[in-house]
Formats: structure tokens, sequence, C-alpha cells
């Protein structure tokens, strides 16, 4: 049901969250070396809680392209903005409520991975 000519930029996409997914593992692996288990996964946790929701995003965002599926685009796009800030609401709400994170690794991972887009320009063409 999707577009062929999305298929790159999708493509793209999941590069992308592929990347901010290794970050989230390093940079959890590395809190966990130098500070422990929890530490560690609280910051694993904040990593997830923004990868998640990008993956969410790039599946529906990049379903479809073209002048001619205009409607179809400008209705994927707002339905995986939509579905990616609930889900990065109810996953905030989720691991601050049940599980216990420690709040600055946790943070300081989503913020972390969160601007690996901003520089994935330096590891990705496109």
């Amino acid at each position: 049901m999707t577009n062929k000519l999305a298929s790159p930029y999708r493509l793209a996409a999941l590069k992308l969250i592929c990347l901010q997914g290794i970050v989230a593992l390093l940079v959890a692996v590395m809190i966990f070396i130098g500070w422990g288990v929890d530490v560690g996964l609280s910051a694993l946790a904040g990593g997830a809680v923004a990868v998640l929701p990008n993956f969410v995003f790039a599946v529906y965002a990049f379903r479809f392209v073209g002048a001619s599926k205009a409607n179809q685009v400008y209705a994927s796009l707002k339905r995986g903005n939509g579905l990616k800030f609930l889900l990065t609401i109810v996953m905030f709400a989720l691991m601050l409520k049940l599980y216990p994170v420690i709040l600055l690794p946790f943070f300081c991972a989503y913020v972390l991975v969160l601007f690996t887009g901003l520089f994935s320009p330096v590891f990705f063409k496109h």
C-alpha cells in the first residue's frame, strides 16, 4: 500500500533511527560502566523514550510521496506526528511513574539521542 517513490526517504529516516539507537546504546553502556547498573538502565530508558516515537513517526511520515497523493501525504504526516507526541507523553509518564529512574541520566540520554538528528549530516550524505 506504500509508494515505491518513498523508499529512499524511508530508508534514510530508518538509518537515522538506527544511528539514534546506537547512540542510545553507547551512552547507556558508557554510563553503566562509569556509574553502575541503575544509572545505566535509566539512561537506556531515556534513549528508548527518544528512539521509539521517532521510529513510529518515520514509518508513518514516509508512507506516501508525490503531488498526486498530497492528501495522503498530509494525513500520514499528521497521523505520524500525533502518534509520536502521544507515544512520547505516554512513555514519559510510564517510565517516571512505574520505573524508578534516575532523572539526570534519563534526561541526558533523551536529549543526546534527540540531538543526534542534528548531527546526522556528518554521517549521511542524504
